[in-house]
């Protein structure tokens, strides 16, 4: 068959896994999956590696479950491997890193023959135990634990699982809609593959995931060949639970790989933040693919140059039975950790450091004493700043790294009787520079009357904010109080009183360059935006108090930029 045939077939497969994660989209119970996109989707050969992924979906769980299938088909056994089955995980350690992720596993079959996989994961809103949050102190408090297994077999739902999921959750009609929407969005991608191989004349997908391997792997390391054979470290220190937490990273460029080191990284903590290797492994591999090879597809190949190792129980390479619900924490880190080593390597090349973990957390509402009301478990995602980048501004209120969506107010408040009074960007928050960090955002939240809730925070930036790079200032530290003025933590559990409201400040990206060398133009527009102040156009910028007080008058006036 000719390389045209298999080009045409590759980005057949590309847009097969796309349409099975948004059936998933469409089909999900749980907000995190329909609104923010928290989820990923990919097919893969019968040896279990993935040859194509989702566009929709973060590098966290694709880039991890890139190694789940062949943990399933050593769990399951070949010879158990029946048309018809669904197999099911979220184990942290075989699937993306925490409870709350459940793996979905479908066998392809076509005319009675194995041919290959399709996988999905998503992120749900409850798996039981203490709830999302980093309050456990290991993973046996975090939730239910589903080993591999299968869901269904031959075609056979197992109703016992689905009684004792039922039986162990807050949430659980959202739970087994969201494994039945699994379950569909892989049935889907299955019809379509099935019809891209009538149409083809094929019988297996080995040649086409043979030239689709071949292909990856070569032009992924012609780009590693061409970089410059040298070693860098990066180092980071982020708030952690109680204590800081060091993350610290030795980056070594050779011929054929590029491998990153996290030698000399904080130990375990003894709170929910802890990373399973396969998660620190996905956001490694994800920070150097973005710089060095950003538009090769996805596949097992391209992200085979990239060599990760950690030492064993470090926060980055947490092994059972370490407390893992919130990994995204640190894990969202590992990119700017592995920035600051590459920029030493390839510079102008990375952005500036930015807000890094998403900025969540998770309302456990109830009725106060002597009101009638409902339980409820919500969950938003939020973003602060994205760092600059050296040619261009950070984005405002935008996911780096995991690239999932913030959820619209009116569907967080659809799910529970949670209000947010409040939501906009925040001047003033992205560092300056002469290209500036992305803003982070204010909120405010609250309850419905007659209603208290339990507040799982799960922010850093605290005592850390972002970095700027070549010059550029840092971002705008995260703040979390309460409405009558009580300080609250970045992270964990917390009591809310009905009536009172927590007021959030979300971190901005850092900037890049020295604030001196920025356009004017650009100082005036951000201005006239709202996204700086008057004194930080002043003071950060060297803009003119004429020239403030003519542009602040337009705006007053109600003219455009």
């Amino acid at each position: 068959m000719s390389n045209v045939a298999f080009q045409v077939m590759w980005n057949r497969l590309i847009s097969v896994v796309e349409e099975q994660a948004q059936a998933l989209v469409r089909t999900a119970f749980s907000t995190s999956v329909r609104e923010a996109g928290d989820l990923s989707a990919g097919v893969y050969n019968a040896q279990g590696l993935m040859l194509a992924q989702a566009v929709t979906g973060t590098p966290g769980h694709v880039n991890a479950m890139a190694d789940a299938v062949a943990h399933f088909i050593h769990r399951i056994g070949r010879e158990n491997i029946q048309e018809g089955d669904v197999y099911i995980t979220n184990d942290p350690w075989e699937g993306t890193g925490h409870l709350h992720d459940i793996t979905v596993v479908t066998p392809s079959f076509q005319g009675g023959h194995h041919v290959g996989f399709f996988a999905c994961t998503a992120h749900v809103v409850d798996i039981g135990g203490r709830g999302f949050g980093a309050d456990a102190n290991s993973v046996y408090e975090e939730g239910i634990y589903i080993p591999i297994m299968k869901f269904a077999d031959r075609g056979t739902v197992d109703e016992t699982l689905i009684r004792m999921l039922r039986g162990n959750v807050r949430e659980p009609d959202q739970l087994i809609g969201d494994i039945y929407a699994l379950a569909t969005c892989n049935e889907i991608g299955h019809r379509r593959l099935v019809e891209m191989m009538d149409e083809f004349g094929l019988s297996d997908i080995e040649g086409i995931g043979d030239f689709i391997l071949e292909n990856s792997r070569r032009a992924t390391l012609e780009r590693i060949a061409a970089l410059p054979r040298e070693t860098a470290t990066g180092a980071m220190r982020i708030d952690g639970f109680d204590r800081p937490i060091d993350l610290k990273v030795r980056l070594e460029i050779v011929e054929d790989h590029i491998s990153c080191d996290f030698t000399g990284t904080s130990g375990l903590d003894k709170k929910g933040i802890n990373v399973p290797m396969v998660y620190t492994k996905a956001y490694a591999c994800y920070a150097l693919k973005c710089a060095v090879a950003p538009e090769i597809p996805n596949n097992a190949a391209s992200l085979a140059p990239f060599q990760v190792t950690a030492p064993v129980d470090s926060i980055v390479n947490a092994v059972h039975p370490a407390p893992v619900a919130l990994r995204h924490i640190i894990g969202h880190m590992i990119p700017d950790t592995v920035y600051d080593a590459l920029d030493k390597i390839l510079p102008a090349t990375v952005p500036a450091e930015g807000a890094g973990c998403l900025c969540n957390f998770q309302v456990s509402l109830r009725p106060s004493p002597g009101h009638q009301g409902r339980r409820s478990e919500v969950l938003t995602f939020n973003s602060g700043g994205a760092g600059a980048r050296p040619t261009v501004d950070g984005l405002n209120a935008t996911a780096f790294p995991s690239g999932v969506m913030t959820m619209p107010i009116e569907a967080t408040e659809h799910t529970g009787p949670v209000i947010i009074w409040r939501k906009e960007l925040r001047p003033d928050s992205g560092g300056a520079g002469q290209y500036r960090g992305g803003l982070g955002q204010y909120m405010e939240v609250g309850a419905t009357t007659g209603h208290e809730f339990d507040f799982s925070a799960m922010f850093d930036r605290v005592h850390h904010p972002a970095r700027g790079r070549q010059g550029g200032q840092n971002g705008a530290a995260t703040t979390i109080a309460q409405d009558d003025g009580s300080v609250m933590q970045g992270k964990g559990k917390q009591f809310v009183p009905e009536g009172r409201r927590v007021m959030l400040a979300l971190p901005g990206g850092a900037g890049y360059g020295p604030a001196s060398a920025r356009d004017p133009a650009l100082v005036k527009r951000d201005l006239a935006r709202g996204y700086i102040s008057a004194k930080a156009a002043r003071d950060d910028y060297g803009l003119s108090a004429e020239a403030v007080d003519a542009i602040l008058a337009a705006v007053s006036r109600g003219e455009t930029e």
